[in-house]
């Protein structure tokens, strides 16, 4: 990094702060109240819902670690992404109407709603140690090895800054300081990402462009470029074949861009549904564009970095080859991905304990009070972050694959028990708690009794048996008390003819690419 590298950096991070401060300002002498800070007064329109969904998705773990991954095992990683856009449609089209319908806040809160307060209470403390433990630890970390390979400051130093920053910029304006910056920081990803995509891919090709340089690659490592992998592939095990289109890759991307708090409040934000859709849809065609930022990388490293120690190397190498002047722009955009990211998580935290833990232990709280809660959760969620970073993380090779393998523990019996909570109403707390229970249970069964089961398959099927035993202890044993209030009256599928016509070309879009590198 030359001094006009950080210049660069110094600059955004001033207009992205500043840019923060100014977006979530109080007007006319009014004070945030909870929707305010945590729903940004559920006013949010489409081009901040989608590209706040982006920003909140693609971070380190995504930029660092799926680089890495394609470095190790090719453009089927790229699966995560694309099949992604289609799960958006979905939760756009069927789980959103209910949820906005409902004034649904929070997931736990859904949850209350429909099955009662135990089962509230126990997924948001669950959630609330997935994130600080599993989320905000994983891209504190892999966003400083990353500012550590490219700048050489101390990594532990790094990773202070990085949390420290996404904390101050978005502690007073909350969710509306974080989702109307995301169109800058989402803006600068993208071009970024489209940068070192285009200088590693013509070093390739010898300044002959970047469809030349990607055959290149293709044609030295063509194991590299098949989609569904078949169990002759050594990485048969982290991607199970057709398991990425019809199997557990399914329960995974349904639980986390469907039931997932930092990623479903941007849309609990919208002004609309239809506003919410429209972000939705717009979020699915940047999935669709992600793996040319994040995958591509790790392939062209295949190249230019034969010899790396660890895949998750491979992107901050990449970012060697940039000149001055753009080395600053591309390390803005990772920074800005970071931050965006980790900025998201944050928030939801402070959501999630101030709604569904302190303001229900704490029922006179005022609105401030509440405001003033979050701010003291986030402070502390990050402290924590920063800590616990080191010990759970160091010694990991491929962090994607990591996170994939834990979360996909818990991951079935979330999709079960909202599913059933959305489209049957025969479900009942117990079986939702059976079906939390059981996912972990079973998991853990299958992991150490099938060591060689592939952790995708062992999901879709922890699903099929925790989705039976919750309908099998439903229909057993029904729900004595009525608890369920969540209501489907005056509840439409029916979405526009914008929705439509973009969720026809995801579709095509998606046919196109598998046909081409199945």
């Amino acid at each position: 990094m030359r001094t006009i590298d950080f210049v660069i950096l110094a600059i955004y991070a001033v207009a992205i702060f500043g840019l923060a401060q100014w977006v979530s300002r109080d007007k006319g002498g009014h004070k945030k109240d909870s929707t305010d800070y945590f729903l940004a007064g559920k006013a949010l329109p489409w081009w901040a819902i989608g590209a706040s969904l982006i920003a909140a998705n693609i971070s380190a773990e995504q930029i660092i670690g799926m680089s890495g991954s394609g470095y190790a095992l090719g453009l089927a990683i790229a699966s995560y992404e694309w099949m992604a856009a289609l799960t958006l449609l979905i939760v756009g089209k069927f789980f959103l109407p209910i949820f906005l319908k409902n004034n649904i806040s929070t997931m736990p809160q859904f949850l209350e709603q429909r099955y009662g307060p135990s089962v509230r209470t126990l997924m948001a403390v669950f959630w609330l140690g997935l994130y600080v433990f599993v989320n905000l630890t994983s891209i504190l970390w892999l966003g400083s090895i990353a500012v550590h390979t490219v700048t050489g400051v101390d990594q532990m130093t790094a990773l202070i800054i990085i949390g420290v920053f996404a904390l101050a910029y978005q502690l007073w304006g909350g969710l509306k300081a974080v989702a109307l910056t995301d169109i800058v920081q989402v803006a600068l990803l993208i071009t970024g990402g489209l940068i070192i995509v285009f200088l590693s891919l013509n070093k390739i090709s010898d300044g002959h462009g970047l469809v030349a340089g990607f055959q290149q690659i293709q044609a030295k490592f063509p194991e590299h470029f098949h989609m569904i992998l078949d169990k002759a592939s050594p990485h048969y095990k982290e991607l199970p074949g057709l398991s990425v289109l019809f199997g557990g890759l399914w329960v995974m991307n349904v639980s986390y861009w469907g039931f997932n708090q930092y990623i479903i409040q941007r849309a609990l934000g919208a002004k609309s549904l239809a506003e919410a859709q429209k972000g939705i849809a717009f979020a699915a065609y940047l999935k669709l564009l992600m793996p040319l930022i994040v995958v591509v990388p790790g392939l062209a490293a295949l190249i230019l970095a034969p010899n790396l120690l660890k895949p998750d190397q491979a992107y901050p190498e990449m970012m060697k080859l940039l000149p001055p002047g753009l080395l600053g722009l591309v390390f803005a955009a990772l920074v800005a991905a970071i931050v965006a990211s980790l900025a998201a998580k944050i928030n939801s935290i402070a959501t999630i304990f101030t709604l569904d833990v302190y303001a229900k232990a704490k029922k006179d709280a005022s609105e401030q009070h509440l405001v003033l809660v979050g701010r003291i959760t986030a402070v502390v969620a990050v402290i924590i972050g920063i800590l616990a970073a080191k010990p759970l993380l160091g010694g990991a090779d491929q962090v994607f694959q990591l996170i994939q393998e834990y979360t996909g523990f818990f991951t079935p019996g979330i999709v079960v028990i909202f599913m059933l909570g959305l489209f049957w109403k025969r479900a009942t707390t117990a079986s939702a708690l059976v079906a939390t229970a059981g996912s972990v249970i079973l998991s853990l069964a299958l992991k150490f009794g099938m060591p060689d089961m592939p952790f995708m398959n062992r999901v879709g099927l922890v699903f099929v048996l925790a989705l039976v035993a919750a309908m099998l202890v439903s229909l057993i044993a029904p729900q004595k008390k009525e608890v369920n209030i969540v209501s489907l009256e005056g509840v439409s599928y029916k979405t526009t003819n914008v929705f439509n016509i973009a969720s026809a070309g995801v579709v095509l879009i998606l046919i196109a690419l598998y046909a081409a590198w199945w």
